[in-house]
């Protein structure tokens, strides 16, 4: 009997987990605006140690074993059709085609500043953009990120480490950083930030013009409409939040009022059985916390049982957001459960234990050495 297959949209943290899941079962179409897996993790550490995030977190899709038998296309998603269930891609190098699919798995995410856009991208434009960064913030006398979420609070820490003769600050509405999160992380990462030399500052709400999609690092003053005085520095990194989900491809019936891909508990999408969402792109929460709970694992589950008709389990978001903030540190990486409380990995075991074992082979199943993103892609 013929495989069934299942196309991915969108090969980002929870798009290849979901694949390498799949692949073992089914034939696999996983569509990727970048060349290789370019993890949306730790923005502070791409920003401050630019070189040391692309070796863990910008990985050439042929270097993941378990991607192996997984057809990567090189492009973007432009249409689907729902009742003939078919996706239409453009191709990077420019043409357009169709790929049919019997499981769809929406995994688009969601832009967020400029460290996050759905762009077809290649190689050297993506090393261009982690450079172009770091090399901006390096440059700056006075950095000042706005945003109180764990993006904002990454990069605060990581750039005044980085450069400690820069006067870093961190703005943000809440009386605290973190909101999303248990207090006993946030009151960790509080301390964090001022061993580091940020200053805080809450109670700042910006100003953003109609139209500013926060992409880029900008130098204007920054005004605030809760009343305080401008804010001027050489480099103004805006993190605040404001995510756009990719969904621009789908028809409006399968979306929720912010453009959220809507989901039932099983991951699927209401009235289509054969169509799943899971990342950020998918409304399961006020969180949508699928994309940090390694749902892979149940969405494999659920496809295979849409299948076979069995039961399909459900998702069960945790009330506060957990993992990493600060990404791996001089003295080591703290992970925070959902409860607060940390685990710390000593310095040492990050690229003898953490990386290798459980990352690379524990959870993606086997990575090769070799470049970052070079390998064979579908191009046209």
């Amino acid at each position: 009997m013929d495989r069934k297959r299942v196309v991915i949209a969108g090969l980002g943290d929870t798009g290849v987990l979901t694949a390498i899941r799949l692949a073992r079962r089914f034939d696999v179409v996983g569509v990727s605006v970048n060349p290789g897996l370019v993890s949306g993790q730790e923005v502070g550490v791409r920003l401050a140690r630019p070189d040391v995030w692309a070796r863990d977190y910008w990985i050439g899709f042929d270097r993941f074993h378990g991607l192996d038998d997984v057809r990567t296309v090189h492009g973007t998603i432009t249409g689907v059709d729902l009742p003939g269930r078919t996706v239409s891609v453009r191709h990077a190098a420019g043409n357009t085609v169709r790929e049919p699919y019997d499981a769809l798995v929406i995994s688009t995410g969601v832009a967020n500043g400029f460290w996050r856009r759905p762009v077809v991208r290649s190689a050297d434009e993506i090393g261009a953009s982690l450079r172009e960064a770091h090399d901006t913030l390096g440059a700056a006398g006075s950095v000042a990120v706005i945003g109180g979420g764990a993006a904002a609070v990454a990069s605060a820490v990581n750039i005044a480490v980085r450069w400690p003769d820069t006067h870093v600050a961190l703005y943000f509405p809440g009386g605290q950083p973190l909101p999303h999160h248990h207090r006993r992380a946030r009151a960790r990462i509080v301390q964090r930030l001022a061993e580091a030399g940020v200053t805080t500052h809450p109670g700042h709400r910006a100003v953003v013009a109609d139209g500013f999609e926060c992409d880029a690092i900008t130098n204007a003053p920054v005004h605030w409409s809760t009343g305080q005085e401008p804010v001027q520095a050489d480099a103004v990194l805006w993190a605040i939040g404001r995510v756009r989900p990719n969904t621009g491809w789908l028809p409006p019936e399968v979306l929720d009022a912010r453009g959220f891909v809507r989901v039932t508990p099983q991951l699927q999408v209401p009235g289509y059985p054969g169509v799943f969402a899971v990342g950020d792109v998918a409304a399961t929460d006020p969180l949508r916390s699928s994309a940090r709970n390694r749902a892979d694992g149940l969405l494999a589950h659920n496809i295979a049982a849409h299948f076979t008709g069995q039961r399909m389990r459900a998702y069960r978001p945790p009330a506060y957001r957990w993992g990493s903030v600060l990404g791996a540190q001089p003295d080591g990486l703290e992970v925070f459960a959902p409860n607060g409380f940390a685990f710390r990995f000593p310095s040492w075991t990050i690229d003898r234990v953490l990386q290798p074992w459980i990352v690379r082979r524990g959870i993606y199943r086997g990575v090769r050495g070799g470049a970052h993103a070079q390998g064979a892609m579908t191009e046209g």
